[in-house]
């Protein structure tokens, strides 16, 4: 199949057409406005729906509505966007309810500023609402995988009748690369066994009900406990994450999600070639996060390193991962800055010298 040139907001848009997804539903917000500029012409040649709402929380409650009559419905918004719509992500995953929220992280806290970031790790790995909730949460690194995981998210959400994220960055959205784009992935337009549970308003059958509420401790209880056995389950089956160069004991383990893992993989080469063992793991899951695997390479590691484009956010869960096998360190930048694989590099190799000396 023959590859196209297109922007990262564009193909998740055209990767979401092709996973069957026929409703958008969106408020605008850099740097992901070309999502909702793509699909507001592209969904109407497809046969599908694209609504721009009067802010973020009503279009999260439009995806709560819509998602729960049955349809294949996601919505893409950034950071402050995303943290309007968290009320609503809480109440769809207690009601469990599939659906798919795009995060293409803008620099933070507060409006911050449109370059990139990835300080939305904890809104997006440990909830971001109220309540005991999980979203299974994806990071590409390239244009190429953010269609990949878009088309898996849809498949997650199904499975897992659960909120979906896909978590990028400025540069996911704004970047250009060649992506292979799957011309017809699936023609069901509606979530997979909706017909059991979806508010459809069919008659002839059990009443379907959807919603949060919960007023008997008891039943309260039992629904978070079913919730937990789900994200334990996720944990079990769909945890994913790239190697790369972690073979024998290491100097230094970088590790690295999204865009950033780009740079640090470069940086990872530079050391390499200044005479270090460096090796790298990608988180793919963010949620559920390769804490097993982290711990195993930390027992043969001198250093581990979360490479990312926060103050720290990351490190919180590679430290868990690593339980004191290892030094635990961090390096990142903030306020929209990316960092260049030298500046990485010699970050890096600074604080193993710290740790040496």
């Amino acid at each position: 199949m023959a590859k196209k040139l297109m922007k990262g907001n564009e193909a998740i848009g055209e990767a979401a057409i092709a996973a069957g997804c026929r409703a958008y539903f969106c408020y605008p917000i850099t740097p992901q406005n070309e999502v909702g500029e793509y699909l507001s012409k592209r969904m109407n040649e497809v046969g599908g729906a694209f609504l721009q709402g009067e802010s973020e929380l009503a279009v999260s409650y439009m995806i709560f509505g819509a998602a729960g009559a049955g349809a294949k419905v996601f919505t893409t918004s950034s950071s402050p966007g995303i943290s309007l719509m968290s009320e609503a992500l809480s109440y769809i995953a207690m009601a469990e309810i599939p659906s798919v929220f795009v995060n293409i992280m803008r620099a933070g806290p507060g409006l911050g500023g449109i370059l990139p970031g990835q300080a939305d790790y904890f809104q997006a790995t440990k909830g971001g609402g109220h309540g005991d909730y999980r979203l299974y949460v994806l990071a590409p690194s390239s244009v190429q995988e953010a269609v990949d995981l878009m088309i898996l998210g849809f498949e997650m959400a199904e499975k897992y009748r659960n909120p979906v994220m896909i978590l990028g960055d400025g540069m996911t959205g704004q970047m250009m690369e060649p992506v292979e784009l799957p011309e017809v992935y699936s023609e069901r337009h509606t979530w997979a066994g909706q017909e059991d549970w979806a508010t459809t308003g069919a008659t002839g059958r059990e009443r379907h009900l959807l919603n949060s509420l919960a007023l008997d401790p008891q039943r309260g209880f039992e629904r978070n406990q079913r919730l937990a056995a789900k994200y334990r389950r996720m944990e079990e089956e769909d945890l994913r994450y790239e190697e790369v160069g972690t073979e024998g004991p290491l100097d230094v383990l970088l590790v690295s999600y999204g865009t950033m893992a780009r740079i640090a993989k470069t940086a990872m080469q530079e050391l390499q070639a200044q005479g270090l063992k460096v090796g790298m793991l990608r988180p793919i899951t963010l949620y559920p996060f390769p804490l097993k695997r982290i711990r195993e390479l930390a027992s043969t590691t001198k250093l581990v390193v979360s490479v990312e484009i926060s103050m720290g956010q990351m490190v919180e869960d590679v430290e868990r991962a690593v339980a004191e096998r290892a030094r635990v360190a961090h390096y990142g930048t903030a306020g929209g800055i990316v960092p260049t694989p030298a500046q990485v590099a010699e970050g890096v190799r600074k604080l193993l010298e710290d740790g040496n000396g």
